[in-house]
Protein backbone atom coordinates (compact mmCIF):
# COMPACT_ATOMS: atom_id res chain seq x y z
CA UNK A 1 0.00 0.00 0.00
CA UNK A 2 1.30 3.10 -0.91
CA UNK A 3 2.29 5.68 2.46
CA UNK A 4 0.47 8.79 2.82
CA UNK A 5 1.69 11.77 4.57
CA UNK A 6 -0.32 14.74 6.68
CA UNK A 7 0.61 18.11 6.60
CA UNK A 8 -0.62 20.05 9.07
CA UNK A 9 -1.37 23.78 7.88
CA UNK A 10 -1.64 26.06 10.77
CA UNK A 11 -2.58 29.58 9.56
CA UNK A 12 -3.51 32.97 11.37
CA UNK A 13 -7.00 32.15 11.01
CA UNK A 14 -7.38 28.49 10.98
CA UNK A 15 -5.60 25.32 11.45
CA UNK A 16 -5.95 22.79 8.39
CA UNK A 17 -4.54 19.22 7.84
CA UNK A 18 -4.74 17.52 4.60
CA UNK A 19 -3.62 14.27 3.92
CA UNK A 20 -1.94 13.84 0.67
CA UNK A 21 -0.87 10.25 -1.44
CA UNK A 22 2.50 9.56 -2.29
CA UNK A 23 1.82 11.18 -6.03
CA UNK A 24 0.94 14.58 -3.82
CA UNK A 25 -2.67 14.07 -4.76
CA UNK A 26 -5.10 15.52 -1.49
CA UNK A 27 -6.92 12.70 -0.24
CA UNK A 28 -8.80 14.46 2.52
CA UNK A 29 -9.14 18.08 4.19
CA UNK A 30 -9.91 19.25 7.74
CA UNK A 31 -10.43 23.02 9.09
CA UNK A 32 -11.01 24.85 11.92
CA UNK A 33 -11.23 28.49 12.84
CA UNK A 34 -10.10 29.85 16.08
CA UNK A 35 -10.58 33.00 17.94
CA UNK A 36 -8.22 36.33 16.89
CA UNK A 37 -7.82 38.78 19.83
CA UNK A 38 -7.33 42.40 19.09
CA UNK A 39 -6.80 44.08 22.95
CA UNK A 40 -5.26 47.38 21.77
CA UNK A 41 -4.66 49.21 18.58
CA UNK A 42 -2.08 47.54 16.09
CA UNK A 43 -2.10 44.33 19.07
CA UNK A 44 -3.07 41.46 17.70
CA UNK A 45 -2.78 37.80 19.89
CA UNK A 46 -4.04 34.03 19.56
CA UNK A 47 -4.42 31.39 22.32
CA UNK A 48 -1.65 29.39 21.86
CA UNK A 49 -3.75 26.37 23.56
CA UNK A 50 -6.32 27.09 21.07
CA UNK A 51 -3.81 26.73 18.13
CA UNK A 52 -2.80 23.20 19.65
CA UNK A 53 -6.31 21.87 20.21
CA UNK A 54 -7.72 23.17 17.03
CA UNK A 55 -4.29 21.43 15.28
CA UNK A 56 -5.56 18.11 16.67
CA UNK A 57 -8.93 18.27 16.41
CA UNK A 58 -7.99 19.12 12.46
CA UNK A 59 -5.99 15.95 12.38
CA UNK A 60 -7.77 13.47 14.35
CA UNK A 61 -10.59 14.57 11.68
CA UNK A 62 -8.70 14.67 8.59
CA UNK A 63 -7.49 10.38 9.80
CA UNK A 64 -11.16 9.94 10.28
CA UNK A 65 -12.32 11.39 6.57
CA UNK A 66 -9.29 9.69 4.80
CA UNK A 67 -10.13 6.64 6.28
CA UNK A 68 -6.85 6.26 7.16
CA UNK A 69 -4.54 4.61 10.28
CA UNK A 70 -1.96 6.37 11.62
CA UNK A 71 0.59 3.76 10.52
CA UNK A 72 -0.29 3.88 7.09
CA UNK A 73 1.52 7.56 7.30
CA UNK A 74 5.27 7.67 6.29
CA UNK A 75 5.36 10.81 8.04
CA UNK A 76 3.88 14.52 8.67
CA UNK A 77 5.17 18.18 7.46
CA UNK A 78 4.49 21.02 9.58
CA UNK A 79 4.02 24.64 7.69
CA UNK A 80 2.92 27.53 10.13
CA UNK A 81 2.19 31.32 10.07
CA UNK A 82 5.70 32.80 10.88
CA UNK A 83 7.19 35.19 13.47
CA UNK A 84 4.26 34.63 16.04
CA UNK A 85 5.80 33.86 19.18
CA UNK A 86 5.00 31.86 22.38
CA UNK A 87 6.62 31.13 25.55
CA UNK A 88 5.66 28.11 27.65
CA UNK A 89 6.69 26.86 30.81
CA UNK A 90 9.28 24.22 30.41
CA UNK A 91 7.55 21.61 33.31
CA UNK A 92 3.99 22.71 32.76
CA UNK A 93 3.58 23.17 29.07
CA UNK A 94 1.87 25.99 29.80
CA UNK A 95 1.89 28.96 27.73
CA UNK A 96 2.81 32.06 30.27
CA UNK A 97 0.94 34.68 27.41
CA UNK A 98 -1.70 34.26 24.85
CA UNK A 99 0.67 34.45 21.21
CA UNK A 100 1.90 37.43 20.14
CA UNK A 101 0.94 36.94 16.28
CA UNK A 102 3.29 38.41 13.18
CA UNK A 103 1.06 41.28 12.79
CA UNK A 104 1.16 42.78 15.38
CA UNK A 105 2.62 46.36 16.39
CA UNK A 106 3.14 46.63 19.61
CA UNK A 107 6.90 47.19 19.77
CA UNK A 108 6.68 49.60 17.05
CA UNK A 109 8.27 52.27 19.50
CA UNK A 110 10.96 49.63 20.26
CA UNK A 111 12.06 49.53 17.22
CA UNK A 112 12.05 53.01 16.46
CA UNK A 113 14.78 53.86 18.94
CA UNK A 114 16.73 50.20 17.92
CA UNK A 115 17.02 52.34 14.43
CA UNK A 116 17.58 55.82 15.34
CA UNK A 117 19.93 54.35 17.84
CA UNK A 118 21.91 52.79 14.74
CA UNK A 119 21.58 49.07 15.10
CA UNK A 120 19.69 48.27 11.72
CA UNK A 121 22.47 47.24 9.62
CA UNK A 122 23.73 44.92 12.10
CA UNK A 123 20.32 43.27 11.52
CA UNK A 124 20.21 43.43 8.39
CA UNK A 125 23.79 42.15 7.69
CA UNK A 126 23.39 39.05 9.95
CA UNK A 127 19.34 38.31 9.22
CA UNK A 128 18.84 40.16 6.01
CA UNK A 129 15.86 41.44 8.05
CA UNK A 130 14.46 45.07 8.58
CA UNK A 131 14.16 46.04 12.31
CA UNK A 132 10.31 45.60 12.32
CA UNK A 133 7.60 44.77 14.87
CA UNK A 134 6.67 42.10 12.37
CA UNK A 135 9.40 39.88 13.42
CA UNK A 136 9.85 37.79 16.60
CA UNK A 137 13.19 39.34 18.23
CA UNK A 138 11.26 42.46 19.86
CA UNK A 139 8.36 40.47 21.06
CA UNK A 140 10.00 37.94 22.98
CA UNK A 141 11.83 40.94 24.51
CA UNK A 142 8.30 42.51 25.22
CA UNK A 143 6.94 39.36 26.67
CA UNK A 144 9.79 39.00 28.83
CA UNK A 145 9.04 42.65 29.99
CA UNK A 146 5.75 42.66 30.72
CA UNK A 147 5.31 39.17 32.22
CA UNK A 148 6.12 38.98 35.43
CA UNK A 149 9.07 37.32 36.55
CA UNK A 150 9.43 36.00 32.81
CA UNK A 151 13.00 37.27 32.25
CA UNK A 152 14.27 35.61 35.42
CA UNK A 153 11.94 32.55 34.46
CA UNK A 154 14.01 32.60 31.23
CA UNK A 155 17.22 33.15 32.30
CA UNK A 156 17.07 30.29 34.49
CA UNK A 157 15.81 27.63 31.56
CA UNK A 158 12.63 27.57 32.72
CA UNK A 159 10.89 28.25 30.10
CA UNK A 160 10.86 27.83 26.11
CA UNK A 161 10.21 29.90 23.22
CA UNK A 162 8.99 28.78 20.16
CA UNK A 163 7.31 30.25 16.65
CA UNK A 164 4.07 28.01 15.85
CA UNK A 165 6.28 25.09 14.28
CA UNK A 166 7.82 24.86 17.99
CA UNK A 167 5.11 25.03 19.60
CA UNK A 168 3.39 22.34 17.83
CA UNK A 169 6.44 19.97 17.71
CA UNK A 170 6.75 20.39 21.35
CA UNK A 171 2.81 19.52 22.24
CA UNK A 172 2.39 16.73 19.39
CA UNK A 173 5.99 15.01 21.11
CA UNK A 174 4.45 15.87 24.31
CA UNK A 175 7.83 18.04 25.48
CA UNK A 176 10.34 15.73 23.83
CA UNK A 177 11.39 17.87 20.94
CA UNK A 178 12.33 21.28 21.19
CA UNK A 179 13.37 22.23 17.59
CA UNK A 180 12.40 24.75 14.66
CA UNK A 181 13.69 24.69 11.03
CA UNK A 182 15.88 27.10 9.39
CA UNK A 183 12.96 28.95 7.32
CA UNK A 184 11.25 29.68 10.68
CA UNK A 185 14.46 30.83 12.59
CA UNK A 186 15.46 32.95 9.83
CA UNK A 187 12.13 35.26 10.67
CA UNK A 188 13.03 35.82 14.35
CA UNK A 189 15.78 38.18 13.64
CA UNK A 190 17.72 36.38 15.86
CA UNK A 191 19.24 33.45 13.18
CA UNK A 192 22.90 34.80 11.36
CA UNK A 193 21.44 33.32 7.73
CA UNK A 194 25.03 33.00 6.72
CA UNK A 195 26.53 30.67 9.45
CA UNK A 196 22.97 29.43 10.05
CA UNK A 197 23.06 29.64 13.85
CA UNK A 198 21.40 31.96 16.90
CA UNK A 199 23.58 34.93 16.22
CA UNK A 200 24.93 36.32 20.34
CA UNK A 201 25.24 39.67 19.21
CA UNK A 202 21.60 39.51 18.09
CA UNK A 203 20.55 38.09 21.30
CA UNK A 204 22.63 40.42 22.96
CA UNK A 205 20.94 43.50 20.86
CA UNK A 206 16.88 42.24 21.88
CA UNK A 207 17.82 40.85 24.98
CA UNK A 208 16.80 37.66 24.41
CA UNK A 209 18.36 34.42 26.45
CA UNK A 210 19.48 31.78 24.58
CA UNK A 211 18.73 29.18 26.82
CA UNK A 212 14.96 29.91 25.48
CA UNK A 213 15.56 29.26 22.07
CA UNK A 214 15.14 26.01 19.97
CA UNK A 215 17.62 23.57 17.74
CA UNK A 216 17.46 24.70 14.66
CA UNK A 217 17.24 21.81 11.90
CA UNK A 218 17.07 21.55 8.24
CA UNK A 219 13.55 21.53 6.47
CA UNK A 220 13.54 17.84 5.80
CA UNK A 221 14.95 16.32 8.87
CA UNK A 222 13.90 13.82 12.00
CA UNK A 223 12.13 16.57 14.46
CA UNK A 224 10.65 13.98 16.47
CA UNK A 225 7.80 11.05 16.99
CA UNK A 226 4.35 11.80 17.96
CA UNK A 227 2.84 10.17 21.35
CA UNK A 228 0.46 7.74 20.00
CA UNK A 229 -2.15 8.99 22.26
CA UNK A 230 -2.85 11.72 19.49
CA UNK A 231 -3.39 10.13 16.74
CA UNK A 232 -4.01 6.46 17.66
CA UNK A 233 0.02 5.76 16.96
CA UNK A 234 3.21 7.40 16.88
CA UNK A 235 4.05 9.12 13.42
CA UNK A 236 7.36 10.26 12.57
CA UNK A 237 7.42 14.25 12.46
CA UNK A 238 9.53 14.99 9.03
CA UNK A 239 9.25 18.16 7.80
CA UNK A 240 8.70 21.88 8.76
CA UNK A 241 8.88 24.96 6.80
CA UNK A 242 6.97 28.10 7.48
CA UNK A 243 4.52 28.91 5.40
CA UNK A 244 5.85 31.18 2.39
CA UNK A 245 8.79 28.63 2.26
CA UNK A 246 6.47 25.85 2.22
CA UNK A 247 4.03 27.25 -0.60
CA UNK A 248 7.78 27.92 -2.41
CA UNK A 249 8.59 24.60 -2.39
CA UNK A 250 4.96 23.75 -3.37
CA UNK A 251 4.90 25.43 -6.09
CA UNK A 252 8.13 23.81 -7.30
CA UNK A 253 10.27 27.18 -7.62
CA UNK A 254 13.39 25.39 -7.00
CA UNK A 255 15.58 27.51 -9.41
CA UNK A 256 17.09 30.81 -9.36
CA UNK A 257 14.59 33.41 -10.95
CA UNK A 258 11.66 31.25 -10.31
CA UNK A 259 9.19 32.96 -8.30
CA UNK A 260 5.66 32.61 -5.86
CA UNK A 261 3.01 35.29 -4.59
CA UNK A 262 0.86 33.43 -1.78
CA UNK A 263 -2.80 35.25 -1.06
CA UNK A 264 -3.96 34.43 2.07
CA UNK A 265 -4.60 37.07 5.34
CA UNK A 266 -1.42 38.98 3.50
CA UNK A 267 0.59 38.42 0.55
CA UNK A 268 3.90 36.77 0.36
CA UNK A 269 6.22 37.38 -2.70
CA UNK A 270 9.05 35.27 -3.07
CA UNK A 271 11.75 35.12 -5.26
CA UNK A 272 14.54 31.88 -5.44
CA UNK A 273 18.18 33.32 -5.57
CA UNK A 274 19.64 30.32 -4.87
CA UNK A 275 23.18 29.76 -2.91
CA UNK A 276 23.72 33.92 -2.99
CA UNK A 277 21.62 35.65 -0.28
CA UNK A 278 21.14 38.80 -2.26
CA UNK A 279 20.87 42.02 0.20
CA UNK A 280 18.27 44.09 -0.89
CA UNK A 281 18.78 47.55 -1.73
CA UNK A 282 14.83 48.74 -1.64
CA UNK A 283 13.46 47.31 1.61
CA UNK A 284 12.69 43.75 0.52
CA UNK A 285 13.82 40.84 2.91
CA UNK A 286 16.44 38.21 2.07
CA UNK A 287 15.34 35.29 3.65
CA UNK A 288 15.62 31.53 3.91
CA UNK A 289 13.83 29.42 1.02
CA UNK A 290 15.21 26.38 2.54
CA UNK A 291 17.63 24.43 3.92
CA UNK A 292 17.97 20.48 2.73
CA UNK A 293 21.13 18.27 3.41
CA UNK A 294 23.09 20.92 5.43
CA UNK A 295 22.92 22.99 2.58
CA UNK A 296 20.79 26.71 2.80
CA UNK A 297 19.09 27.94 -0.56
CA UNK A 298 18.02 31.27 -0.47
CA UNK A 299 15.48 34.16 -1.29
CA UNK A 300 14.36 37.58 -1.17
CA UNK A 301 10.86 38.29 -0.28
CA UNK A 302 8.44 40.89 0.13
CA UNK A 303 5.83 40.83 2.89
CA UNK A 304 2.47 42.37 2.56
CA UNK A 305 -0.09 42.35 5.78
CA UNK A 306 -3.60 42.87 4.60
CA UNK A 307 -4.67 40.63 1.54
CA UNK A 308 -7.63 38.45 2.13
CA UNK A 309 -7.92 40.30 5.41
CA UNK A 310 -9.26 43.19 3.79
CA UNK A 311 -12.26 41.35 2.12
CA UNK A 312 -12.69 39.60 5.76
CA UNK A 313 -12.63 43.39 6.82
CA UNK A 314 -15.59 44.40 3.99
CA UNK A 315 -17.70 41.49 4.91
CA UNK A 316 -17.23 41.30 8.72
CA UNK A 317 -16.65 44.97 9.72
CA UNK A 318 -18.29 47.14 7.42
CA UNK A 319 -20.60 44.44 6.14
CA UNK A 320 -20.51 45.29 2.64
CA UNK A 321 -20.38 41.60 1.72
CA UNK A 322 -21.99 38.46 3.17
CA UNK A 323 -19.20 36.14 1.39
CA UNK A 324 -15.93 37.22 -0.18
CA UNK A 325 -17.22 35.51 -3.23
CA UNK A 326 -19.59 38.58 -3.95
CA UNK A 327 -16.76 40.47 -4.89
CA UNK A 328 -16.26 38.85 -8.40
CA UNK A 329 -19.61 40.16 -9.27
CA UNK A 330 -18.90 43.48 -7.95
CA UNK A 331 -15.56 44.01 -9.85
CA UNK A 332 -16.92 42.81 -12.79
CA UNK A 333 -19.82 45.38 -12.69
CA UNK A 334 -17.33 48.21 -11.89
CA UNK A 335 -14.25 46.90 -14.29
CA UNK A 336 -10.64 47.78 -13.63
CA UNK A 337 -10.79 52.00 -14.58
CA UNK A 338 -12.06 52.16 -10.99
CA UNK A 339 -11.55 55.65 -9.35
CA UNK A 340 -11.21 54.44 -5.47
CA UNK A 341 -8.30 53.15 -3.75
CA UNK A 342 -8.11 51.13 -0.44
CA UNK A 343 -5.11 51.05 1.31
CA UNK A 344 -5.88 48.62 3.55
CA UNK A 345 -2.69 49.69 6.13
CA UNK A 346 -4.74 48.50 9.18
CA UNK A 347 -1.50 47.40 11.07
CA UNK A 348 1.00 49.71 9.55
CA UNK A 349 2.49 48.81 5.89
CA UNK A 350 4.90 46.28 5.15
CA UNK A 351 7.43 45.99 2.32
CA UNK A 352 8.54 48.08 0.42
CA UNK A 353 7.40 50.77 3.09
CA UNK A 354 7.45 49.38 6.14
CA UNK A 355 5.54 51.93 8.09
CA UNK A 356 4.27 50.61 11.40
CA UNK A 357 2.33 54.31 11.96
CA UNK A 358 0.69 54.07 9.02
CA UNK A 359 -3.05 53.57 8.61
CA UNK A 360 -6.38 52.74 6.22
CA UNK A 361 -7.62 54.59 4.23
CA UNK A 362 -10.75 54.73 1.49
CA UNK A 363 -9.41 57.32 -1.25
CA UNK A 364 -10.78 58.50 -4.44
CA UNK A 365 -14.54 58.74 -2.87
CA UNK A 366 -17.41 60.63 -4.71
CA UNK A 367 -21.26 60.75 -4.71
CA UNK A 368 -21.32 58.31 -7.01
CA UNK A 369 -19.54 55.72 -5.14
CA UNK A 370 -21.52 52.30 -4.08
CA UNK A 371 -20.87 48.89 -2.66
CA UNK A 372 -19.29 48.08 -5.70
CA UNK A 373 -16.37 50.41 -6.14
CA UNK A 374 -14.96 50.12 -2.30
CA UNK A 375 -15.35 46.38 -2.80
CA UNK A 376 -13.49 46.28 -5.98
CA UNK A 377 -11.20 48.60 -4.50
CA UNK A 378 -10.13 45.85 -2.36
CA UNK A 379 -9.38 43.31 -4.33
CA UNK A 380 -7.62 46.00 -6.32
CA UNK A 381 -5.43 46.75 -3.38
CA UNK A 382 -4.03 43.07 -2.94
CA UNK A 383 -2.34 43.48 -6.78
CA UNK A 384 -0.90 47.21 -6.56
CA UNK A 385 0.81 45.98 -3.26
CA UNK A 386 2.31 43.03 -5.52
CA UNK A 387 3.17 45.57 -8.15
CA UNK A 388 5.18 47.56 -5.25
CA UNK A 389 6.87 44.18 -4.57
CA UNK A 390 7.66 43.67 -7.99
CA UNK A 391 9.29 46.74 -8.60
CA UNK A 392 11.46 46.65 -5.81
CA UNK A 393 12.90 43.38 -6.76
CA UNK A 394 13.65 44.29 -10.19
CA UNK A 395 15.04 47.23 -8.90
CA UNK A 396 17.56 45.21 -6.92
CA UNK A 397 18.43 43.35 -10.54
CA UNK A 398 16.54 40.41 -9.98
CA UNK A 399 14.53 39.08 -12.92
CA UNK A 400 11.04 38.22 -12.96
CA UNK A 401 9.27 37.33 -16.28
CA UNK A 402 6.57 34.72 -14.76
CA UNK A 403 4.82 34.40 -11.52
CA UNK A 404 3.46 31.14 -10.15
CA UNK A 405 0.52 32.43 -7.66
CA UNK A 406 -1.48 30.13 -4.65
CA UNK A 407 -3.77 30.80 -1.78
CA UNK A 408 -7.37 31.58 -0.90
CA UNK A 409 -7.61 34.39 -3.33
CA UNK A 410 -5.91 32.76 -6.24
CA UNK A 411 -8.75 31.10 -7.25
CA UNK A 412 -10.52 34.23 -8.46
CA UNK A 413 -10.07 34.83 -12.10
CA UNK A 414 -10.75 38.65 -11.96
CA UNK A 415 -8.17 39.32 -9.32
CA UNK A 416 -5.41 37.06 -11.05
CA UNK A 417 -6.10 38.84 -14.24
CA UNK A 418 -5.90 42.48 -12.76
CA UNK A 419 -2.76 41.19 -11.39
CA UNK A 420 -0.81 40.03 -14.62
CA UNK A 421 -2.44 43.16 -16.43
CA UNK A 422 -0.79 45.67 -13.38
CA UNK A 423 2.10 43.29 -13.28
CA UNK A 424 1.98 43.02 -17.01
CA UNK A 425 4.06 39.29 -16.55
CA UNK A 426 2.70 36.44 -17.38
CA UNK A 427 0.90 34.53 -14.18
CA UNK A 428 0.50 30.52 -13.89
CA UNK A 429 -1.76 29.05 -11.71
CA UNK A 430 -1.52 25.93 -10.88
CA UNK A 431 -3.96 22.79 -10.73
CA UNK A 432 -3.33 22.23 -6.53
CA UNK A 433 -3.62 25.83 -5.27
CA UNK A 434 -3.38 24.31 -1.57
CA UNK A 435 0.59 24.58 -2.30
CA UNK A 436 1.67 26.02 0.93
CA UNK A 437 0.37 22.43 2.79
CA UNK A 438 1.90 20.74 -0.47
CA UNK A 439 4.92 22.18 0.52
CA UNK A 440 5.43 20.67 4.14
CA UNK A 441 3.73 16.88 2.66
CA UNK A 442 6.91 17.33 0.07
CA UNK A 443 9.25 17.39 2.75
CA UNK A 444 8.05 14.98 5.20
CA UNK A 445 8.20 12.83 2.02
CA UNK A 446 11.74 13.60 0.96
CA UNK A 447 12.72 12.73 4.65
CA UNK A 448 10.94 9.90 4.62
CA UNK A 449 11.79 8.19 1.25
CA UNK A 450 8.33 8.61 -0.03
CA UNK A 451 9.89 11.49 -2.92
CA UNK A 452 13.15 10.66 -4.08
CA UNK A 453 14.24 14.61 -5.21
CA UNK A 454 13.34 18.16 -6.13
CA UNK A 455 13.51 17.17 -9.67
CA UNK A 456 10.73 14.62 -9.24
CA UNK A 457 8.79 16.85 -7.08
CA UNK A 458 9.49 19.85 -9.83
CA UNK A 459 8.18 17.27 -12.73
CA UNK A 460 4.83 16.60 -10.52
CA UNK A 461 3.64 20.55 -10.98
CA UNK A 462 1.33 21.42 -12.98
CA UNK A 463 -0.81 24.45 -14.86
CA UNK A 464 -4.25 24.73 -14.45
CA UNK A 465 -4.42 28.25 -16.62
CA UNK A 466 -1.90 30.66 -17.46
CA UNK A 467 -3.41 34.67 -16.92
CA UNK A 468 -1.54 36.83 -19.63
CA UNK A 469 -1.42 40.44 -19.67
CA UNK A 470 -3.91 42.70 -21.86
CA UNK A 471 -4.17 46.14 -20.30
CA UNK A 472 -3.43 49.18 -22.43
CA UNK A 473 0.29 50.75 -20.77
CA UNK A 474 -1.05 54.23 -20.36
CA UNK A 475 -4.38 52.67 -18.18
CA UNK A 476 -1.65 50.74 -16.34
CA UNK A 477 0.57 53.65 -15.23
CA UNK A 478 -2.71 55.27 -14.94
CA UNK A 479 -4.12 52.71 -12.22
CA UNK A 480 -0.58 52.52 -10.51
CA UNK A 481 -0.09 56.12 -10.23
CA UNK A 482 -3.54 57.08 -8.78
CA UNK A 483 -2.11 53.68 -6.50
CA UNK A 484 1.52 55.51 -5.11
CA UNK A 485 -0.54 58.69 -4.63
CA UNK A 486 -2.80 56.82 -2.14
CA UNK A 487 -0.08 55.05 -0.06
CA UNK A 488 1.61 58.27 -0.20
CA UNK A 489 -1.03 60.19 1.68
CA UNK A 490 -1.47 57.05 4.67
CA UNK A 491 2.51 56.76 4.80
CA UNK A 492 4.24 58.80 7.95
CA UNK A 493 7.63 58.22 6.73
Amino acid sequence: MSPYLLAIDQGTTSSRAIVFDASGVQVAVAQQEFHQYFPKDGWVEHDALEIWDSTLMVCRSVLDKAGIQAAELAGIGITNQRETTILWDRKTGQPIHHAIVWQDRRTASVCTKLKSDGHEDLVVERTGLLIDPYFSATKIAWLLDNVEGARQRAEAGELAFGTVDSWLLWNLTKGESHFTDATNASRTALFNIHTQDWDQDLLTLFRVPKALLPGVLDSADDFGVTASEWLGGRVKVAGIAGDQHAALIGQACFEPGMAKSTYGTGCFLMLNTGDKALRSENRLLTTMAYRLNGKPCYAIEGSIFVAGAAMQWLRDGLRLIKHASESTGHAESVGVDNPVYLVPAFTGLGAPHWDPNARGAILGLTRDTGIAEIVTAGLQSVCYQTKDLVRAIRNDGAPLESLRVDGGMAVNDWVIQFLADILHVTVDRPKVTETTALGAAYLAGLQTGVFESLEQISGMWERERQFQPDMKPALRESLYTGWLDAVERVCNN
